[in-house]
């Protein structure tokens, strides 16, 4: 293994958080021109989570965070940093990040957004990864937190199925030691040539430029993304396995964005990794956007899938065109 995996930042604990209400495939067949069949033929949703109307993503963010700092074993007031990855902000500003601060009590620490979109979580672990490496700050609070459900067409079958609503965190923490676990490496890039294939076109800052520019609905150019999508998660998750010295066979566990199943396959079969190893709830949630990674890391953990020494690889492309990887030493 090479000097530069000695990664100096661990993930010292995990929460992560779902709506109660549920929405099933059954459900959408009575509101569109769709069946189940045809949605989990095509995505392998069977349902997905929908916040409620006094729920927004610093609140489900909130009920995420207080549950990674008990997973940690530490409290609010030891946070130096809290970095929500969000592309449904409660608000345009403040940022979700300091109602999130103020609802869990962390005074002492900065507290502001990033949007990556779906790859919102990998560019929130990355930028972490920096501040902990540099001994500035000690612990960082990461939080993908999602209300996918107010910006999806409820009349077009071809997007308001994929989403749903939830939050996920963790909290990387300096390690007391220098034995070779934690954040090994992230790896995260982007394109804005593909700006067009997913996007929501309401125009804030700029003129309108379409007639669907009056509406703050997803838009998708689903087939084109899949093959952009399988390409580039592809090729970034190979980097990081080779930046880490790791061949497919020493990854225990494949965590990827819970976005479409038929992404995963493809993506899994590129690589040449038995399926056995993939983490997937996407049947349960369906695509949760910033939130799809750490709800899943959240669940692998305490479902026992995630166990010491555990080597795991995230995976992850999103709007913008962004995408990412990193590989986690338990």
């Amino acid at each position: 293994m090479t000097d530069h995996t000695l990664c100096q930042a661990e993930l010292a604990g995990t929460g992560s958080y779902l709506p109660e209400k549920i929405l099933t495939n059954f459900d959408l067949e009575k509101m569109l021109d769709t069946s189940d069949e045809w949605i989990r033929t095509r995505t392998g949703i069977q349902e997905r989570r929908i916040a409620s109307e006094k729920e927004s993503s610093s609140v489900l963010a909130a009920h995420a965070a207080r549950k990674a700092l008990e997973s940690a074993n530490i409290t609010a007031d030891e946070l130096d940093i809290i970095i929500v990855c969000t592309s449904t902000p409660d608000v345009l500003f403040p940022s979700t990040a300091c109602f999130v601060q103020k609802e869990i009590g962390a005074t002492r620490s900065a507290a502001f957004d990033i949007s990556a979109v779906c790859s919102g979580f990998v560019y929130g672990l990355s930028i972490a990864e920096q501040y902990i490496k540099s001994g500035r700050y000690r612990h960082v609070l990461v939080i993908g937190s999602e209300v996918n459900s107010r910006i999806v067409d409820w009349t077009d079958r071809t997007t308001c199925i994929l989403f749903g609503d939830g939050a996920g965190a963790v909290i990387l923490k300096q390690k007391d030691s220098s034995e070779e676990c934690g954040l090994l490496s992230s790896h995260i890039y982007s394109d804005g040539n593909l700006s067009s294939l997913i996007e929501v076109p309401k125009a804030i800052g700029r003129i309108p430029e379409n007639g669907n520019s009056d509406k703050f609905f997803i838009k998708m150019s689903g087939n084109a993304t899949f093959k952009v999508a399988v390409k580039r998660m592809t090729e970034v998750c190979q980097e990081a396995l080779k930046y880490n010295g790791l061949s497919r066979d020493d990854v225990d566990l494949i965590v990827p964005h819970q976005a479409n199943q038929r992404i995963i396959d493809a993506v899994v079969k590129r690589l040449e990794v038995s399926p056995e190893k993939v983490f997937l709830n996407i049947h349960k949630y369906g695509n949760t956007s910033a939130a799809s990674i750490p709800i899943a890391i959240d669940e692998a953990k305490r479902t026992g899938r995630i166990k010491p020494g555990c080597r795991m690889l995230i995976m992850v492309v999103g709007a913008g065109l962004t995408w990412g990887a990193a590989v986690i030493k338990w």
